[in-house]
Order: C-alpha cells, then structure tokens, then sequence
C-alpha cells in the first residue's frame, strides 16, 4: 500500500532545514528556522536552565505519569507570566490551565475542543501567519479564513484593513492573533490597538485565541503580556497558546500551556474537563522534564532574575542585528529602504525580498530564506553578517 503513496512536499520551513544540514558550501547562512541563535551562531540552553536541571537531578524522586492535565504547580506559573500576581482571572478562578506539548501542541488541542464542542467554527487567521497554523486547524477539521494584516508597500501593520475585517467576523467564530513578534512580518499593534480590538471582539462577539509564542522577545516580559490581557478584561471566554520554546530555549523539551479563560469559573471548569478528554485521546499527559524546568525557575526568586536577564540579553542581540542588518546594506550600497526592519519585533523580519530573489540567495550563496522572503533576525551574526548583506545586495 504505501508504494502507491504520492511524495509528500516537506514541511515549508524545516524542510529547508534539513536541505541546509546537506549543503556543503562553507560559510552557507541557514535563516529560516524559528529558533534563536547566539553571538556564535549557536543555540544555547541558558545558563539558568542548566542550573534548574542541576537541581531537579539532585531532588527527583520519580519519573510517574503526569495528570492529564499536567502539573498544577506549573499551571499557576504559567497564569502568574501571562496575567500578572493577583490578576482578576485567577483570584476569580475563571483560568483554566492544560500543559501540553509546546505552543503546537496548545493550538492543536484548542482546535480539537473548538471541533468536538463549539461546532467546529471557522478559524480567522492574519494574513500572512505562521506556516503552520493552517495545518493545525484543517487537521483538526476546522475551516480557515483571512483577514489583512500587514501592508507590504509601506512594511508596516494595516490596522485599518484589519479592523474593518474582524467587524464582520460572526459571533461564535475564532480569530487567531498573535500575542506579540507576530511571525513573520515582525509587526505588532500598539496598547491602544490591542484595546480597540478586545473591544471590537466583545462587540462583535468573535472568540479570541491568543498564540503567545515569544513573550519578552518583543518589548519585555510584562508589557509582552498586555496586548493579551486586554481581551482577559472583557470578562468574556477566550484562548492563550503559551510557549517555552523560545524564552527559555526549551525547543526539544516542547513546553507549552493552553490557557482556557470563561466568563465564569464554572464555565472555565466546564470547559476543562472537555478539553482533557481531547488530551486523553491524543496524547494522554503531558511530558515532564521541561515544564519542571519553567516551574522550578519562576517560582524561585534568584533564578527568575537570572532567567529575565537572559532574556534581555536574546532581545537585545536580535535588535543589534536588526540595526546592523540595516546599516550594513547601506554601507554596502544598497538604496532601497529597509529601516522599517529595525521597527520589526521579534525573531523575524519581513524582508521583502521575492521568491526569485529568495532562490539566488540560496542557489548562489547558501543562504537559506523561507519562500515569502521572512528572515529569522536571530540567526544573523558579526561574523556573518557581510557576507549576508553582499549576498542580498546582489540580489536586489
């Protein structure tokens, strides 16, 4: 039977990976992954992660199941980072809290949920989004639409476009925001943006689902977090896929939490006990080890200062090369504009660069890109960053 299988494409962005692993040009640039790379070009596991682990080897007492939903301790944490200490939805208790396997496996789980108990409504997801996000939900058996987001002639966030979008989006249907370092334009609305759609969403009666995927990569931990609470303040139901993977450099540990908010907490209870029977059929429990780390860090005091310094230091570099990327195409000639990439957020620029200009890059110079021209700011280095700029400059 499976002779007869069609070739499956691969995977839009680790598929360029792996034709990275087998390029054998020295010097090759490989800027399309989503994960973070230091001064070195190297991944790093923090400094406050390696001493997490030292001591959850020295105190580890067993290695049983998880409940469904995973642990309680790590649930809190997850609310107290995302809300704030003392925030009305966790004194109110109309929070719910599910580990799961990473931010993917947070949005696979609401999608499931969304199908079995909400009707299977359409997701409204920007356009563009992240690669993925459409699997997701189609492979959960949802329908999928767009709404404008990002204006490619002036590189900035066509709130306009997309305010008018979301007022015609049903009651009952979800819409898909990014929680900040929207991938991959880099562009985020501003506080007053953020409160005008938590507003447009009470009004219209739209359900949020918040993918929070890089908090403290855009302008810090706390005001990361606003744009979310925002929509947590209307009192009204809604969803936040929170991940590890970055702020903590946990990629292969897959940490997430999905984050189920009611307008009651009988609804948000009500809620859970659907939401973990989705997880029992899946996966059954969460995986233990990296959650363990994320409690262990934000629940003690010096850690969590040493982890906020980490941080800083991954948001402060990622917005270095963003300047330098800039000032090094001037400097190597190029006339075209691209300062509004220093105004981008996050791990990932819009370039605009074009598909055929993406595949030079990497035809001629090893230098991989995703199709829609997105660059991952993070993988830029000094070292490499001539060369990178002499390659764009050739292609432009």
């Amino acid at each position: 039977m499976f002779e007869q299988l069609d070739v499956a494409p691969p995977d839009a962005i680790l598929g360029l990976s792996e034709a990275f692993q087998k390029d054998p040009t020295p010097g090759k640039i490989n800027l399309s992954v989503g994960v973070y790379k230091d001064a070195d070009g190297k991944t790093p596991v923090l400094s406050v992660v390696k001493e997490a682990e030292r001591r959850l080897l020295a105190e580890e007492a067993t290695k049983s199941y998880l409940g469904i939903d995973g642990s309680a301790a790590y649930g809190a944490s997850v609310q107290e980072l995302v809300f704030g200490a003392g925030h009305e939805a966790v004194t109110s208790r109309r929070c719910a809290v599910v580990q799961t396997p990473g931010g993917t496996g947070a949005l696979r789980v609401a999608a499931d949920f969304l199908k079995a108990k909400l009707g299977g409504p359409t997701v409204w997801m920007s356009d563009p989004t992240w690669a993925n996000h459409g699997s997701v939900f189609a492979a959960a058996g949802l329908t999928c639409q767009t709404y404008p987001y990002y204006d490619h002639a002036s590189h900035s966030l066509d709130f306009e476009g997309m305010t008018e979008a979301l007022r015609e989006v049903p009651a009952g249907d979800v819409v898909l925001l990014h929680g900040c370092c929207h991938n991959p334009t880099g562009m985020d609305p501003d506080l007053s943006q953020w409160k005008a759609l938590a507003a447009l969403s009470a009004e219209r009666g739209w359900i949020p689902l918040v993918d929070f995927a890089y908090q403290g990569f855009a302008e810090g931990l706390e005001a990361d977090a606003l744009g979310a609470r925002e929509f947590v303040a209307t009192g009204r139901e809604m969803f936040i896929c929170s991940s590890f993977s970055k702020n903590f450099g946990l990629y292969n540990e897959r940490v997430g939490a999905l984050l189920i908010v009611g307008a009651s907490e009988d609804g948000a209870q009500k809620a859970l006990g659907h939401v973990k029977r989705v997880i029992r059929a899946n996966y059954s429990n969460p995986p233990a080890h990296g959650a363990l780390i994320v409690r262990t860090t934000l629940a003690d005091a010096e850690l969590r200062v040493q982890w906020e310094a980490e941080v800083t230091g991954m948001r402060d570099r990622i917005n270095e090369m963003r300047r330098l990327f800039v000032e090094t195409l001037k400097a190597k000639g190029v006339t075209r504009d691209f300062s509004f990439i220093s105004r981008q957020r996050g791990m990932f620029s819009f370039s605009g660069l074009t598909p055929e200009q993406v595949k030079r890059l990497r035809d001629e110079y090893a230098i991989y890109i995703v199709g829609s021209g997105r660059i991952n700011v993070a993988g830029m280095t000094r070292g490499n960053m001539d060369r990178l700029c002499e390659a764009v400059a050739s292609v432009l």
